[in-house]
């Protein structure tokens, strides 16, 4: 796999995570709903609802850094093939906390873990398409 040795400078991660961060805040207070299915579910009991919702969020927020497709950009691309072999807990706890040092930030403050293991096991399945 190859390493993108460029990475942003700290100055320009802050402002990265503060953007978005406020970005997804902003989406989850707008989008009915979001906020209060955002509950303490298991990934299996996950609502179809709640599903869309997270589908949305990562094809709409996760996107803009790993490209609209998944297939990267500033982030590593999460395509199936990209995250072939990667522990789905390894990927969830990711989510969850981020990577310090990286413009990945922890969405612990708008995701529970089983919805981010959801999420995780979605990627490595092949991320749903957002459906009007």
């Amino acid at each position: 796999m190859p390493v993108n040795k460029m990475a942003p400078c700290s100055p320009c991660v802050k402002a990265m995570k503060t953007t978005a961060l406020l970005l997804v805040t902003s989406v989850t207070m707008l989008t009915p709903g979001l906020s209060g299915a955002m509950g303490d579910a298991t990934s299996g009991s996950l609502g179809k609802t709640e599903r869309a919702e997270l589908v949305r969020l990562v094809r709409q927020d996760c996107g803009s850094c790993h490209g609209m497709k998944l297939t990267g950009g500033l982030g590593t691309p999460l395509t199936r093939e990209a995250l072939a072999g990667k522990p789905v807990e390894s990927m969830a706890a990711t989510i969850i906390h981020g990577r310090p040092g990286t413009a990945m930030p922890p969405w612990k403050t708008l995701l529970t873990e089983a919805q981010a293991q959801w999420i995780a096991e979605q990627l490595i399945a092949g991320f749903p398409e957002e459906t009007p």
